[in-house]
């Protein structure tokens, strides 16, 4: 008998466009960040209330199976979200469940929440490794309190926190430690209880929810801003672009609709209107381009990208929290975009960037991996518009966050090739 070992194969998507022109209209994905938070707010109501647009994402649809399901061992899978939020919500539940997820999910750090909740009366214990998933979570109503966290792992933590608090008998106190990163989903989080009839007090570093009822209230989801930051690269690309997008709000609770004015610094413009955004190419490319994003890490890899292909030399700061993503996303940055000859410098505090330069030549026919992450695959597809044989490998891993990505490419005019 031989040994044999088994080599994990991806399919492949060849992206390609016969022009450099970008026209048309999308309706892009419903924002999967609300939908969750609405997910969780939802199951803490006493009365059910309809979700209009409910995101189609597979961690939406992770999320809401979790929810509704009375299965003893839930696994989220990479759902990260959903991992974090869940956390919160069985610990405060009538419910005794094993949380677990993907081998990736195992890495990723939760113990500063469960620390808290633990704080609060939640009897919580690791199954595995102390501070990491898996989870068994005893649950029962908590009494809430006073407790702290620290604000530089991750916003999860704190919105998870703040969507229970108001069924503690005592609300909650919540104190933020050290820097906090991604602040702008915690004002999203705040945003959507308020819009559901629960008011957080927030006093700098202090967040106070006191006993309240959440409202039962249809909701509509708008569009997701995270994913429009791709047609926004693509925009950059092209020669000529004019897109049409949908479902998006100009007063938007969502942090990263500020793409709009981040990638107007690389010539693109955004035009409100009734229905959405019309995006085109106005403006000049600057010098260089520096960024704090601390407040919008998920934006990270879509400008990393866009200022390689465009030479333009970047700074960003605030890159912190991309080494617990999906997968670390500041090395599979620097991997990838190695292949187009640009070597990325991270720095420690949380600083990536590069200088401008391109040392190797590119190859004929660029394979890009994806780690599993979703927002590798988006980000690196539009590169089709400028190099015909850009090879996405797993591309079906855009199901987290934007089912339909592939199918709006085509829209826009790009071709896929399904490669084994």
């Amino acid at each position: 008998m031989c040994n044999r070992t088994e080599k994990k194969v991806f399919m492949k998507y060849k992206i390609s466009k016969s022009n450099k022109k970008l026209r048309g209209e999308l309706k892009v994905a419903s924002s999967k960040s609300i939908s969750n938070r609405l997910l969780i707010i939802r199951a803490l109501s006493e009365r059910p209330f309809q979700l209009i647009n409910l995101s189609e994402s597979e961690d939406t649809r992770v999320l809401q199976q979790a929810l509704e399901s009375n299965q003893a061992v839930v696994d989220i899978g990479h759902a990260g979200t959903a991992m974090r939020f869940l956390t919160a919500y069985f610990a405060n539940s009538d419910r005794d469940v094993v949380l677990t997820g993907s081998d990736r999910m195992k890495q990723r750090p939760i113990g500063n929440l469960v620390k808290a909740l633990q704080e609060l009366g939640a009897e919580i214990r690791y199954l595995e490794k102390e501070g990491f998933p898996p989870l068994y979570i005893h649950g029962k109503r908590l009494e809430g309190g006073e407790v702290k966290i620290d604000g530089s792992i991750s916003s999860q933590f704190i919105s998870a926190l703040l969507m229970v608090a108001p069924t503690f008998k005592n609300g909650l106190k919540l104190e933020l430690e050290n820097q906090i990163i991604s602040s702008d989903y915690i004002q999203m989080t705040m945003k959507i209880m308020k819009q559901a009839g629960v008011n957080v007090e927030s006093d700098e570093r202090l967040l106070v929810v006191k006993p309240q009822f959440y409202q039962a209230k249809d909701m509509i989801i708008e569009g997701d801003w995270s994913g429009v930051s791709y047609w926004y690269e693509a925009a950059a690309f092209a020669e000529e672009s004019e897109i049409h997008i949908l479902s998006l709000q100009q007063n938007s609770v969502q942090g990263d609709s500020r793409c709009a004015q981040i990638f107007e610094h690389l010539g693109i413009e955004t035009q409100y209107t009734a229905e959405g955004i019309v995006i085109s190419k106005k403006g000049k490319l600057p010098s260089r381009f520096d960024y704090d994003f601390v407040n919008n890490p998920d934006l990270v890899q879509t400008l990393a990208v866009t200022c390689v292909m465009l030479d333009v030399p970047f700074r960003f700061t605030g890159t912190q929290s991309l080494r617990i993503k999906e997968t670390d996303r500041i090395q599979a940055l620097q991997n990838e975009l190695k292949k187009f000859g640009a070597h990325l410098v991270y720095i420690e505090n949380g600083i990536l960037e590069w200088d401008g330069t391109k040392t190797a030549k590119q190859e004929d026919s660029i394979i890009i991996s994806t780690y599993e992450d979703h927002r590798m695959a988006m980000a690196f597809a539009p590169i089709a518009i400028l190099n015909n044989n850009i090879i996405i490998e797993n591309p079906k891993v855009v199901a987290k966050s934007y089912p339909n990505f592939w199918n709006d490419m085509q829209i826009m005019g790009f071709r896929i090739e399904e490669m084994s």
